[in-house]
């Protein structure tokens, strides 16, 4: 059974950077997606920033240029270099992977998720 289990958030000022990391466990094959969310209280899960199964990335728009994807596959683990953080990207941010996933910023498209890790940026 595959888990994921993130770390990495904290409180950091406008401008400054973060780095979050999702360790994977229980799957050896290579069909898997993961990927990045983040949700608001009382708004929806959004899509942050995907690799899919053959490692190609894709982020939300705004991120773009800010945020950075990478996997180190030896370990399993997925990272998230977050910088130049602005107030805005303020969340919980979750972990997520999916087998044979289409639409890599999808919630749907993924069945196993993390229990989140929060992220605060204070102007």
């Amino acid at each position: 059974q595959v888990q994921l289990a993130e770390s990495g958030g904290g409180s950091v000022q406008a401008g400054g950077s973060l780095r979050l990391s999702c360790e994977a466990s229980g799957y050896t094959d290579n069909s898997y997606s993961m990927a990045w969310f983040r949700q608001v209280p009382g708004k929806e899960r959004e899509g942050v920033a995907a690799l899919d199964h053959i490692g190609r990335t894709t982020y939300t728009d705004s991120v773009k240029g800010r945020f950075t994807l990478s996997k180190d596959n030896a370990k399993n683990i997925l990272y998230l270099q977050m910088n130049s953080l602005k107030p805005e990207d303020t969340a919980d941010y979750y972990c997520a992977a999916g087998r044979w996933v289409a639409s890599l910023l999808d919630t749907y498209e993924y069945n196993v998720w993390g229990q989140g890790t929060q992220v605060t940026v204070s102007s």
